[in-house]
C-alpha cells in the first residue's frame, strides 16, 4: 500500500509539474521569401572548381577525420563567410573549442555577416543565458529545438516525464552551411572531444566537406527546421543575467602539438580553402533528413524517412553491408531483414564500441543484450578498443589516447558494395531509427566508398578493435591469439550494471 501511495504521488507531481511550463505548446514563426544567395569569394572559388569538372557529377565532397581538420575548415569557412552562416547541432560546448568558435562567430557577425544557429534543447545544460546573449547581436538569431517548459532542476526531468511522447523527439542534425556554397555535414557536435583537444576523452568521428547540388538541399533541409513550429526563439527561455557570461573575446585559438596552427585572417583561411577544393572529388550525391516534426509525435513504431533509406540500401546490398556506429542495436524487425542478407552471401561488418571505450554504459547494455542475436543472424561484430592505434594517428599526441586519456568511437558511417557511402548523424541504433530527427549525406561514388571502406576496415584490425564470435552460445572476444571470455579491460561492476540495464524495458530509448 505505501509503495502504491509513493507511485500516486510521483504521479501526481508529474502532471503538475507538466503543467507549470511556461512556453507555448508551439511556435509560428513569419513567412521569409527565398533570396538568392549573392555573389561571393566562396562562390566564385566554388564555380572556378566546377568549370573544370565536365562529367554528370553535380557535387563535390572531401571527408574529414582528424580532430585537427574538422576545427581548421570550420575555422577557415566562418573567416571567409560574407553572407551567411548556418549552424544546426545536437550539442555545442562550453569549452575551449566551443568557446573560440563562438567567439569566431561574433568576429563574423561584426563585420556584417548574417548567423543562423539551431540547437536541441536537451544539451543546453543551463546556458540560455550565454545563448540568449549572443542572440541579442544585431546578426545573430538563435534557435532552440523542442525545448523542455521547465528550465532548472527536478521540475525540468519530471516535466520531460509528464510529455515524454514528444520531448523525448530529439534533434540529432549536424551542419554548418557558409554562404550556400560549402557545408560539412555528419557525425561530430562541437566540443573538444570531437576535435581531439580533450584532456578526459576523445573520439574516432567523421564529416564531410561538401560543395556543389548537395548544399542546396542541406539548405533546405535546415530551412525547414528553423521555420518548423518546434523551433523556439532563445530568448523565450531565458535572460541573458540568469549565468555568468565567459568573455569571448579574450578566448585563445586552441593549441595541437603536432599540427600547423589553426587558419586565422581572412588571406590564410582563403588560400586554406582553395588547397581543400584541389582535394575534393566530385561525385553524384543526396542529403536526406528527417522531418523536423513527425506526423503523429504519438507514434514511435514506425522507422523515419533516414532509418527506410539505409535499410533500403542495405537491401540492394549484393556482396557487403559495411558499417561503423558509436552505438548499435538492431531489433527483432531488423534483425530478420539482415539475415535475408547474410543467407543469401552478403557479409555485413559492424564496428562499434567496447564496454571499454563508450562513453555511456546505458547505450552499451541495450547493444551487449542484443550481440549475441547479431552473431547468430551472420553479423560480424567488432568493438574498438580504448587503446586503439587509431588515435595517435589522429591526434598525433599520444597524450590525447589510452591510457593517458579514453578514448571511443563516435562516427557513423557506412558502405554498401563498396560503391555508396553513406555519412551521417545516424547510429545504427533504435533511438535513430523511431525517435531522433537524423541526417544523412549519400554518395555514390565507387573511389570514396573504397576509400571509406579502407579506413573502416583498418579499424577493424586487430590493432583496433577486438573480434566477436560465439563459442557454444556464448560470446567471446578475440585478438590474434588471445581470447577473452567477458568484457575485456572492464571490471566486474562494470559488467554487473550493464547486466542489470538490460534488465529495464528501456532498449529502445537508449
Amino acid at each position: 500500500m505505501l509503495v502504491l501511495q509513493r507511485i500516486r504521488i510521483v504521479m501526481f507531481l508529474v502532471v503538475v509539474l507538466a503543467g507549470c511550463g511556461s512556453l507555448p505548446d508551439e511556435i509560428e514563426h513569419p513567412a521569409e521569401s527565398l533570396s538568392q544567395q549573392p555573389t561571393s569569394t566562396l562562390s566564385e572559388l566554388r564555380d572556378a572548381y566546377r568549370r573544370e569538372q565536365l562529367g554528370q557529377e553535380t557535387s563535390a565532397v572531401l571527408l574529414q577525420d582528424s580532430g585537427w581538420d574538422a576545427l581548421a575548415q570550420r575555422l577557415a569557412l566562418i573567416e571567409t563567410a560574407e553572407h551567411s552562416i548556418d549552424i544546426q547541432y545536437y550539442i555545442w560546448n562550453s569549452d575551449a573549442s566551443g568557446h573560440y568558435l563562438a567567439k569566431r562567430l561574433i568576429e563574423a557577425a561584426d563585420r556584417g555577416v548574417q548567423i543562423r544557429v539551431m540547437l536541441d534543447d536537451i544539451n543546453l545544460n543551463e546556458r540560455e543565458g550565454l545563448l540568449v546573449a549572443l542572440d541579442a547581436h544585431p546578426q545573430i538569431e538563435i534557435r532552440v529545438f523542442n525545448p523542455i517548459p521547465s528550465r532548472r532542476g527536478v521540475a525540468k526531468w519530471l516535466n520531460l516525464l509528464g510529455d515524454l511522447p514528444r520531448l523525448n523527439r530529439r534533434m540529432h542534425n549536424k551542419s554548418f552551411t557558409v554562404d550556400g556554397v560549402l557545408s560539412i555535414v555528419g557525425g561530430r557536435n562541437i566540443g573538444d572531444e570531437y576535435f581531439d583537444l580533450s584532456d578526459e576523452i576523445n573520439f574516432r568521428d567523421r564529416d564531410a566537406l561538401v560543395m556543389g547540388s548537395v548544399v542546396t538541399d542541406i539548405q533546405a533541409s535546415f530551412r525547414e527546421y528553423w521555420d518548423s513550429r518546434w523551433s523556439y526563439p532563445v530568448d523565450l527561455l531565458g535572460d541573458d543575467s540568469s549565468i555568468e557570461q565567459p568573455v569571448l573575446y579574450d578566448i585563445s585559438a586552441p593549441h595541437y602539438s603536432s599540427y600547423p596552427a589553426l587558419p586565422e585572417g581572412n588571406k590564410v583561411a582563403q588560400q586554406f580553402i582553395q588547397k581543400l577544393m584541389a582535394k575534393m572529388i566530385w561525385v553524384r550525391a543526396i542529403f536526406v533528413s528527417d522531418k523536423p516534426v513527425p506526423v503523429d509525435e504519438n507514434d514511435s513504431d514506425q522507422p523515419k524517412a533516414t532509418a527506410r533509406l539505409l535499410a533500403k540500401l542495405a537491401s540492394q546490398s549484393e556482396q557487403e553491408f559495411l558499417l561503423e556506429s558509436a552505438y548499435l542495436i538492431f531489433d527483432d524487425r531488423q534483425l530478420k531483414a539482415l539475415q535475408k542478407l547474410t543467407d543469401n552471401g552478403v557479409q555485413i561488418k559492424a564496428l562499434t564500441n567496447s564496454m571499454a571505450s563508450n562513453d555511456l554504459i546505458t547505450n552499451h547494455s541495450g547493444y551487449a543484450g542484443r550481440r549475441a542475436d547479431m552473431l547468430e543472424h551472420g553479423i560480424e561484430l567488432f568493438e574498438l578498443k580504448p587503446e586503439a592505434k587509431l588515435c595517435e594517428e589522429s591526434t598525433k599526441d599520444i597524450s590525447k589516447c589510452a591510457p593517458t586519456t579514453a578514448y571511443g568511437l563516435h562516427a557513423k558511417s557506412s558502405v554498401f558494395d563498396r560503391r555508396i557511402a553513406v555519412i551521417g548523424s545516424f547510429n545504427f541504433n533504435l533511438r535513430s531509427t523511431y525517435f531522433n530527427t537524423e541526417s544523412v549525406l549519400i554518395i555514390n561514388n565507387q573511389n570514396v566508398a573504397e576509400s571509406l571502406a579502407a579506413d573502416i576496415d583498418n579499424a577493424m584490425d586487430e590493432d583496433n578493435s577486438w573480434r566477436l564470435d560465439l563459442h557454444e552460445g556464448e560470446v567471446r572476444w578475440y585478438s590474434g591469439t588471445e581470447s577473452w571470455e567477458t568484457e575485456p579491460e572492464t571490471g566486474q561492476w562494470e559488467r554487473t550494471k550493464s547486466h542489470l540495464l538490460q534488465l529495464l524495458p528501456i532498449e529502445k530509448y537508449l
